[in-house]
């Protein structure tokens, strides 16, 4: 595995990855995304923080990529649609920086409330710059808290702590988990009247975008301050200055900004209501050493294993539910390589996981053996986008859990109905386990077992004696030992062999096969 980390990403992280055998590269910031699309061209993993973007763009050679790590908690900075598109993981690691975060808050707010930057700049200029800066006392202030997350819910719990009385606002917050808040809840347009000081901690999107706008803004009550330590573009800027000037807001503490880094030329620069820091909230070595290494085990383990944690694009997947659902990985992709093959334009997919089913997350195996399905087609499939994909493509992908396993513990049944290679519409089936070792163990409703994940010959022919001794005759002249030969009676004078062979066999002595008497169809998968 190649692995290329952007913006002076943390030693520890970078570590891990050596330990396991990766390949590392680590660079400065890749700012133009032609230069960033070159560079993806045998990369496996991207690693970036705030200042390496990941525009569509930048993704189009990116052929090998299959995880994307933002060493923080925002993604924002990546198109995860382009992402998901092309099939390639987006992680993040937003509990590494919290307690930076939100301490990087709370540090906006103390400057505010004590004037530090104008006390600080006014002594190093040989001034004693005690008039004018008469502040205020946090204890029994209101802080408005917009969004009760991770860094949301420290910033509260450390400022009632101080003594300040905390209300909040939260879009993303399900009513179960609102009404267990500690924090009180109130909608956007009370807590903005009711606030002395309203901190952001929400991540942008589409939704959020300009959460304080304009309209907003002119709500908050007069005298209040704004601090935004989250992400840049949840507020309207313009209107933020215009109101701090005009004394309806008394300040304001921003660490991010709508455009970073800061233009030279931003009027916000000359605002001595405002304090400004360069998106320093993650900047401490604790959170960096923290994100470096809870993204690169969540990669390692996600590559190595399956397991999903601090996915934004794919469902989270315990590293216990990757370890049961492990041993079926190999064979899911095998039988939708098998199905593929059999019905070469498939319409739908039909997936039954039968058996002992009440600890099996199947989903992963869903998108698994699809987009092995797919994977044959054009364009780049994954786990990530298979579902996608197939609705794109028009493939409707149905998946049953539960269900007679027919004797065995647990019993997988694959159909898949399309057009097969002679123009016909038909329905093939398949039905494996991994009872003594991954195995099909029934193929168009005859029992006959073969290994999918080795060459295997799959032949109808007439049901007479001396058939198995002819194939296998031809096989012996063309060099190929068959390592399995299953066969099944299908009824009306036909029947069923799977061969298992040591090495797949070219189209001439495929050629040869098929025009044995007796062989009515051969197919090799």
């Amino acid at each position: 595995m190649r692995v290329l980390a952007c913006d002076g990403i943390h030693e520890d992280g970078l570590t891990l990855f050596r330990d396991a055998g990766w390949e590392v590269k680590a660079v400065d910031a890749i700012k133009d995304p032609g230069t960033l699309s070159r560079a993806l061209a045998d990369v496996d993993v991207l690693i970036v923080r705030s200042a390496t973007k990941v525009p569509a763009e930048a993704l189009v050679h990116a052929s090998h990529l299959r995880v994307i790590g933002r060493a923080g908690a925002g993604v924002d900075t990546i198109d995860v649609d382009a992402a998901t598109d092309r099939g390639v993981a987006v992680m993040n690691a937003p509990d590494g920086n919290t307690l930076a975060a939100a301490e990087q808050a709370l540090a906006l707010l103390f400057s505010l409330a004590r004037h530090v930057p104008a006390a600080d700049a006014g002594m190093k200029a040989g001034q004693w710059p005690k008039s004018g800066l008469t502040g205020f006392e946090l204890e029994g202030k209101r802080l408005g808290v917009i969004g009760l997350g991770r860094i949301g819910g420290t910033v509260a719990r450390k400022a009632r702590g101080i003594g300040m009385e905390v209300a909040a606002f939260d879009p993303f917050l399900p009513p179960n988990a609102a009404a267990k808040s500690a924090v009180p809840l109130m909608d956007l347009d009370a807590l903005l009247a009711w606030a002395d000081v309203i901190t952001l901690h929400i991540p942008r999107t589409k939704e959020t975008t300009n959460i304080l706008s304009a309209e907003k803004l002119a709500k908050m009550k007069k005298g209040a301050y704004v601090i935004n330590a989250a992400r840049g573009g949840l507020i309207d800027e313009d209107a933020l200055l215009k109101l701090v000037n005009d004394g309806h807001l008394a300040g304001a503490g921003l660490d991010t900004f709508a455009t970073e880094p800061l233009p030279e030329d931003s009027p916000l620069r000359a605002c001595k209501k405002m304090v400004l820091a360069p998106h320093l909230g993650a900047s401490t070595s604790e959170a960096q050493q923290g994100v470096s290494t809870i993204l690169a085990r969540q990669i390692i383990d996600f590559i190595n294993t399956g397991a999903v944690a601090g996915c934004v694009n794919l469902p989270p997947l315990t590293a216990e539910a990757a370890r049961e659902i492990g041993p079926w990985m190999p064979l899911m992709t095998a039988l939708g390589k098998l199905a593929v093959r059999l019905v070469p334009a498939p319409t739908r997919l039909d997936i039954t996981y039968a058996g002992r089913t009440d600890k099996l997350d199947a989903k992963p195996l869903t998108r698994l053996l699809t987009a092995a399905v797919l994977g044959t087609a054009s364009g780049r499939v994954t786990p990530v986008n298979a579902l996608a994909e197939a609705a794109a493509r028009g493939l409707t992908v149905a998946e049953t859990v539960g269900g007679d396993g027919d004797g065995f513990d647990r019993l997988l049944r694959v159909r898949i109905t399309g057009v097969t290679d002679d123009g016909q519409e038909r329905t093939r089936e398949i039905e494996a386990t991994l009872h003594r070792g991954p195995r099909v163990v029934r193929f168009d409703g005859v029992e006959i077992e073969f290994d999918p994940l080795c060459p295997v010959l799959l032949m109808r022919n007439e049901d007479r004696p001396g058939m198995i001794g002819t194939v296998g005759s031809q096989l012996g002249a063309s060099g190929i030992n068959i390592v399995n030969f299953a066969l099944g009676a299908a009824g009306d004078g036909q029947a069923r062999a799977a061969i298992t062979l040591d090495r797949p066999m070219d189209d001439a002595h495929l050629a040869t096969l098929r025009a044995i008497p007796g062989v009515l169809s051969l197919q090799q998968v």
